[in-house]
């Protein structure tokens, strides 16, 4: 029996997705390609792996005994591949790197700059995407490094076979439009319980700004938070405090060096920040284009540290 790795980690991926169509989409395939490459490892194997179940199909038990085996083989592949690239020390192939929007513009961009000049033999892509999402991509092998947060009082989990790298703490600050009276009272550190009657606004329910607002609210303001406005892009947040139509909280991370028409200051009643990290796979670990990335990443974010007293 012989078996090829790249149909067995589609075996994999659709165990992991649970749709055809599902994995065609994340390995950039057509439906009908990742259905005819099953049916080719089904007479590699000699045994059914596919049933029908509905509209889609289900693996069956001797699909879910190969997937365990299917595991082990792809992880050693990984680490093969990954001892190959570090004893040819070279700088090469390709690095895909997922982060959301802030993490983008002020870390993934600048680091891929460096990158484009230091070791131009590597062809970096960026793909702009919540934890939620990069973090099982990562896993999956769809990116190789993501730019990720979490917040004091929503701790991540990450996936088996992913190593975390802290980079730095991001402080939250209060956003309030100029001549919005706590502003011109506290040059400083504002008291949360004065905010209590404002509109807010904040991310999407379930992320972790939007659940960041309304816990220190909570528990350091004593109030529920009023929030009028839902968005995840900061900027649309800064613009509507700017037109004095909210109050937000916002990490120091995506705040402009200069937005006319906000005032920004500290919370009174105790810090709030959250942290920003790298995470790679553990069997990726010795290849040159993970150091590099990782490298230029840190790189990145230690001159965003020097330049943010100013």
């Amino acid at each position: 029996m012989m078996l090829e790795l790249r149909r067995l980690r589609l075996l994999r991926e659709l165990h992991e997705r649970g749709t055809i169509a599902a994995v065609a989409d994340a390995l950039q395939f057509t439906p009908s390609a990742v259905s005819q490459q099953l049916a080719i490892l089904e007479r590699e194997a000699g045994v059914r792996l596919l049933e029908p179940a509905g509209r889609g199909v289900r693996l069956t038990d001797a699909a879910l005994v190969l997937v365990e085996h299917a595991e082990a083989l792809l992880a050693r592949a990984a680490v093969a591949e990954a001892d190959l690239a570090a004893a040819a020390g070279t700088v090469a192939g390709r690095a895909r790197i997922a982060g959301f929007e802030s993490v983008t513009l002020r870390i993934a961009l600048p680091a891929m700059q460096r990158l484009a000049r230091d070791a131009p033999r590597l062809r970096c892509e960026l793909i702009e995407a919540e934890p939620e999402e990069a973090l099982p991509a990562l896993a999956l092998g769809d990116v190789d490094l993501v730019l990720g947060d979490e917040w004091q009082h929503q701790p991540r989990r990450l996936p088996a076979g992913v190593d975390r790298h802290e980079l730095m703490s991001d402080r939250v600050q209060i956003v309030l439009p100029t001549r919005h009276p706590a502003a011109r009272k506290h040059p400083e550190a504002v008291p949360l319980a004065e905010l209590a009657g404002e509109p807010w606004t904040t991310g999407h329910p379930g992320l972790g700004w939007d659940e960041m607002l309304r816990r220190t609210c909570q528990e350091l303001g004593g109030f529920e938070p009023d929030v009028r406005h839902r968005t995840n892009d900061a900027a649309i947040s800064l613009a509507l405090v700017a037109h004095g139509l909210a109050v937000t909280m916002l990490p120091a991370l995506p705040l402009p060096a200069r937005h006319p028409g906000i005032r920004l200051r500290d919370i009174a009643d105790a810090p709030v920040s959250r942290a920003i990290f790298a995470a790679t796979r553990s069997s990726d670990a010795a290849r040159p284009s993970t150091q590099a990335v990782l490298g230029a990443v840190r790189d990145t974010v230690a001159e965003l540290q020097i330049q943010a007293p100013a």
